[in-house]
């Protein structure tokens, strides 16, 4: 496995990391625990390093799951979690008063089982706390040893500015994927500029780019795809002409779409590092086989100036979610 630097100051992780959120949360049917534990133990055995989860991901189950599963691995593993909501829950409003974020940091760390979380994100930026407040607190928590290196998830181009001003941000995780180019115009020239690593959570545009959903696909009841307008019957019709793209850059590379949409992300900086998540073994396989394909200059130039002709339909978050992020 190839590996990359978070940030100019960051660790070194795998090129691929592995987004444990779908194990537990956000895509219906919550999965075998004893089934992600060996998912997730065979992705140490692949080379993967860098594990994506959150107190929200269950709630709490999720790093609990990581935390069993990733035990035996303890200092040789990066692990990240986040910060940012009460009752370690979406619906529990946003929270990153320094008492709080503090409060999460212990708990987390006891459902980790690790002596410091690797990387703390605030999950989503809090308008009621300053940033400054925030990138102090986890200063601080670094300085006690309880954590190592502070992140931003969701982040607009002035916190991340302001809170790395007191704290240097060593990456921000936020959407970026063919099916979603937003952070190229503003966002990614700041990270560049200040050295601060990028960790694309859903670089599979969640799932869509793999080619397995169609415009008659239905989801489970639970699945918050259904509230995503971008995921609306009409709105996967008129966006499969970028499926199809993929797949036929695909046909051409001898590869799966999930592999070129991967490879795509790895292509546009050395700083990148994706997190695409699953709970199957085959498609771990698949995700993680994208470090080995290819794509030229030509190829990225025949992508973009076909991409640039599709016009997608509808936002990624239903108006209630799309509150939360910060511009």
């Amino acid at each position: 496995m190839q590996t990359r630097i978070l940030g100019k100051n960051g660790p070194e992780v795998s090129a691929l990391g592995l987004g444990c959120m779908g194990m537990s949360f956000g895509y219906g049917v919550v999965a075998d625990k004893k089934e992600m534990i060996t998912l997730i133990r065979k992705a140490v055995e692949s080379g993967v390093t860098f594990f994506d989860t959150a107190e929200v991901y269950g709630p709490f189950t999720n790093e609990e799951l990581v935390g069993e599963a990733l035990e035996p691995f303890k200092n040789k593993v990066v692990i990240a979690t986040k910060f940012g909501f009460n009752l370690g829950a979406i619906a529990g409003g946003l929270n990153s008063r320094p008492e709080h974020i503090r409060e999460v940091c212990e708990a987390s760390l006891k459902r980790l089982r690790v002596e410091a979380i690797d990387l703390f994100y605030q999950h989503r930026v809090d308008p009621e706390v300053p940033i400054e407040d925030v990138a102090g607190t986890v200063g601080d928590l670094i300085k006690e040893g309880k954590v190592k290196y502070f992140g931003l998830s969701e982040a607009g181009v002035k916190t991340i500015r302001r809170a790395h001003a007191v704290q240097p941000v060593t990456a921000l995780q936020s959407e970026y994927s063919l099916f979603w180019r937003e952070p190229e115009a503003e966002i990614m020239p700041v990270l560049e500029e200040l050295g601060i690593g990028f960790v694309p959570f859903s670089p599979l545009g969640r799932g869509f780019l793999t080619g397995k959903i169609k415009a008659d696909t239905t989801f489970e009841a639970n699945d918050f795809r259904n509230t995503a307008p971008r995921f609306s019957a009409e709105n996967r019709a008129a966006n499969m002409a970028l499926v199809d793209l993929v797949s036929n850059i695909a046909v051409e590379k001898q590869a799966t779409p999930a592999q070129i949409a991967l490879a795509w992300i790895l292509a546009q900086k050395p700083w990148i590092v994706p997190i695409p998540g699953t709970t199957k073994l085959h498609r771990f396989n698949e995700n993680i086989g994208a470090v080995d394909v290819e794509l030229t200059a030509d190829d990225l130039q025949r992508i973009e100036e076909a991409a640039s002709k599709i016009n997608l339909q509808g936002d990624r978050y239903a108006p209630a979610n799309a509150k939360m992020i910060d511009r």
